[in-house]
């Protein structure tokens, strides 16, 4: 293996990890381990030398036991959804896909939770809630297949971020592997625990590079009797921005408020044919949730707020089934933008609010300069943008082009007072940015935690807080 000091997986180890877990639960061919070289992070791929499926608990503390006696890589994943390019093996090894761990252990109305295995997906988790009258909160766009486990391990957004929050608001404890196979339960099923360091909260968010988390307990809340959409329309995205800033500055904290640019609004439209407005700037979805004549009174109050900056015109949903359409020109903007070329590249960078439209200013710019298609979407309420970018592999310098774009966009969130990275985490794709967003002490922090947890250093290096760096030429592995 490239990196030094790495242990070997022979076949000595291919034995010992199917009589841990079976021998049908290991995976050593070329084709079956193929499969797992990606994740959902285009321009990006490293190949393990064994994939492991363990059906338990203690199957994944004998795995991490091995592993670390014979500093052996390990790279724990789940559905592979992720955008950062975080559950691939840089340093090959083992992955360990935890999609066998797929059990609702618990849904419980009177204490506003449920306790999940690692590998049961966001959608399953949130229908389950729905069927007792409850929210599971975390939405992420990859919910119908990410599972529960790696957006906890990626600390996972979504539409309702503003108002609600995001993962970690919502995990209560985990059950977790650690590097030398001890398992650990931190929180537990209480809203208020402050004994010891919060070590849920560090493990939210960690990227498999601290432990292997195996169980999470959630909090859920009532499901809000009503909800309601509203679009607006907008020459500028700039006009968007001051709505927005007016909407939040009339104390409406809205559910949903969601920004296409210009590109994505044609792309969306040309995919899914909602009867969007080709000729604005900007459109801005805006909705709540909550008691039906409070949803009707902050609807109409977006509405104002909207109309006051300029909008060109503001649309309500009348039944659930348009607020559905209007959700749906959001939802699907990635894979409108997928039919553009074939390669697209999702990224997604923070600003302060009031910064949005400069930054996307600096990203069309950015993409011009390097003659790469740009388009931008969003998280308006909470200054998260997704500029994707799209591209053919057929020409020859496409990806060293939309790389350099990337690299520009991470550098100028974070000469605005931004970050590289609000929700899809990073993994190997973000490492090089991570010194210049954190500084030199904060890295050597991580540093020193990731070794406290993880001595050999064996868990997902080539992420947050390992010395083992992924190479600079677009293409992580060996």
């Amino acid at each position: 293996m490239d990196a030094p000091g790495w242990g070997m997986v022979d076949d000595g180890v291919v034995a010992r990890l199917r009589a841990i877990v079976g021998a049908e639960h290991v995976k050593v061919d070329d084709g079956a381990v193929a499969a797992f070289a990606r994740d959902a992070t285009p321009l990006y791929a490293a190949r393990p030398d064994v994939v492991v499926l363990p059906g338990s608990t203690e199957e994944v503390a004998a795995v991490m036991r091995l592993a670390t006696s014979e500093r052996l890589p390990v790279v724990p994943r789940g559905a592979g959804s992720n955008l950062s390019a975080a559950t691939l093996a840089d340093a090959g090894g083992i992955v360990v896909v935890l999609t066998r761990l797929d059990r609702i252990v618990e849904v419980d109305g009177d204490e506003l939770l449920a306790v999940v295995q690692t590998g049961v997906t966001t959608s399953a988790l949130a229908s389950a809630a729905a069927a007792r009258g409850l929210l599971y909160v975390p939405d992420p766009g990859s919910k119908t297949v990410s599972t529960v486990g790696g957006n906890v391990a990626t600390c996972a957004g979504g539409l309702r971020g503003l108002k609600y929050g995001v993962t970690r608001n919502y995990v209560l404890g985990l059950e977790a592997v650690l590097a030398t196979g001890e398992v650990v339960r931190t929180g537990g099923r209480l809203w208020k625990d402050v004994a010891g360091y919060d070590l849920t909260r560090l493990l939210t968010g960690s990227e498999g590079t601290l432990a292997v988390i195996t169980e999470v307990t959630v909090a859920l809340v009532p499901m809000p009797p009503a909800t309601g959409t509203g679009v607006a329309y907008f020459a500028s995205l700039a006009d968007a921005g001051r709505a927005v800033a007016r909407i939040i500055a009339d104390g409406v904290v809205p559910a949903t408020l969601e920004f296409l640019d210009r590109k994505c609004i044609n792309a969306v439209e040309d995919f899914a044919g909602l009867g969007l407005d080709r000729d604005a700037g900007a459109l801005l979805l805006f909705g709540d949730d909550g008691a039906s004549d409070l949803v009707e009174q902050n609807l109409s109050r977006m509405a104002r707020s909207c109309e006051k900056e300029g909008a060109t015109g503001v649309t309500m949903a009348r039944e659930v089934a348009e607020s559905e359409a209007l959700l749906a020109a959001r939802r699907c903007a990635l894979p409108a933008l997928a039919r553009l070329a074939p390669v697209t590249v999702l990224e997604d960078v923070g600003v302060p609010r009031p910064r949005i439209a400069e930054m996307v200013d600096r990203i069309d710019a950015i993409a011009a300069r390097h003659g790469v298609t740009v388009a931008t979407f969003g998280h308006a309420g909470d200054g998260n943008l997704h500029p994707t970018a799209v591209l053919d592999p057929a020409d020859e310098d496409a990806a060293a082009r939309t790389k350099a774009v990337i690299g520009d966009i991470f550098d100028a969130a974070i000469e605005l007072g931004g970050t590289i990275t609000g929700e899809h985490g990073v993994g190997a794709a973000k490492l090089p940015w991570l010194p210049a967003r954190l500084g030199a002490e904060q890295m050597a922090l991580l540093s020193r935690i990731k070794t406290a947890f993880d001595p050999a250093g064996v868990l997902n290096p080539g992420k947050t807080g390992s010395v083992f760096e992924p190479g600079d030429d677009g293409e992580v592995g060996r």
